[in-house]
């Protein structure tokens, strides 16, 4: 590896832990971090914190300008191909050009159509351009706003806490708490920087769950969202505080259910919810990251339909044993093994006592 090139991994793994800094607040946009270099002087450096506010070229920009530095002629190291259109923010690609960088060096092209090509407007306009450096990372802490551009749904991540033998409850329900107090807070990290999270009637009736953030700091909350059949949901379950929560049924909505609760009908053909165009609704109303939380009802219908996209699974030092519940209730038992969901495994790590498995879903 050249020097040249050297400096731009130096400077774009930088922007990269800027990105990252963005993870809990800029949905429905991507987290984009930025670094703006002169060979190994970095002259300023910024990352886009929400939605609406100064995207991270721009913010970078005016970080140099505060600091005295003249960029021109300077590198601009960014995580994603700087925009060029109107959105709530002027396009990136007008503030580069009037800034006078001599070259851009983007991680990854953006997948987003109506921003995309600012890469070809800077070429024409005489400033160099290369795209790749350190892609794989970049498309990572996008993953999910790569998904909902590329096929018009959320990248869906299923979390489960087990035990050694894969249980998640006693055959009584009683699984407060099968996993340490370092998962539990972990797994509001994951929750936190989803769009919204998804869980069904039953953990509901059982659980009373809030679904909030609680255990980490953030700008905002996920949309809660419950897939409830027959509108069976109690109206005083802690579901309905606060912001309320999308009740998605099959049929019409239940009366006593507070106001604040947006109610959406997606019945199918066998008057079940259909989970294919709830996918479609939620990647239309720009979620990103989908965080599920249900139990192994919907688990398994979302696994047989093909809409899991990972796996985040935190087993703890212990064992259960049968009769106890597991992570995934299939309709119909499988005949063969081939039948079988097929895993790739991503990450192993340690989380105080217990192990967080992240595991993506081979697609055929």
């Amino acid at each position: 590896m050249s020097d040249y090139e050297s400096l731009d991994r130096t400077h774009m793994a930088r922007a990269l832990v800027l990105a990252a800094q963005g993870l809990y607040g800029t949905s429905p946009n991507p987290r984009v971090g930025c670094v703006i270099a002169r060979g190994d002087v970095v002259l300023g450096e910024g990352y886009h914190v929400r939605a609406g506010a100064a995207h991270a070229e721009v913010a970078a920009l005016a970080a140099a300008r505060d600091a005295g530095h003249d960029v021109r002629g300077a590198t601009l190291h960014v995580t994603l191909e700087p925009c060029n259109h109107h959105g709530r923010t002027p396009p990136c690609v007008d503030a580069i050009l009037a800034a006078g960088i001599g070259r851009v060096v983007a991680a990854m092209a953006d997948p987003n159509p109506e921003a995309a090509h600012g890469g070809d407007r800077l070429r024409s306009a005489g400033v160099a351009v290369d795209v790749g450096m350190l892609e794989d990372e970049a498309r990572e802490i996008n993953i999910g706003f790569v998904a909902r551009m590329t096929r018009g749904t959320p990248w869906v991540r299923l979390k489960a806490a087990t035990s050694v033998d894969g249980r998640t409850a006693l055959s009584n329900g009683a699984s407060r708490w099968i996993t340490s107090d370092e998962a539990r807070t972990d797994g509001h990290r994951w929750r936190a920087r989803a769009c919204a999270v998804l869980t069904g009637v039953g953990t509901v009736l059982s659980d009373d769950p809030q679904l909030t953030v609680r255990a980490v700091e953030t700008p905002r909350q996920p949309l809660r969202v419950v897939i409830d059949r027959h509108a069976d949901t109690p109206p005083g379950a802690r579901i309905f505080e606060g912001a309320g929560a999308l009740m998605v049924t099959a049929g019409a909505r239940n009366p006593a259910w507070p106001a604040t609760a947006e109610v959406l009908a997606l019945p199918d053909a066998d008057e079940r919810v259909d989970l294919h165009a709830l996918m479609r609704e939620l990647g239309r109303r720009q979620v990103n990251e989908l965080h599920v939380e249900a139990g192994a009802k919907l688990n398994g219908a979302l696994l047989a339909h093909g809409l899991v996209d990972e796996i985040l699974h935190y087993m703890a030092p212990n064992v259960l044993g049968d009769p106890a519940r597991g992570m995934f209730e299939r309709a119909l038992p499988l005949a063969a093994l081939e039948e079988r969901s097929a895993l790739a495994w991503h990450s192993v790590e340690r989380i105080g006592p217990d192990l967080r498995l992240l595991t993506r879903v081979v697609k055929s």
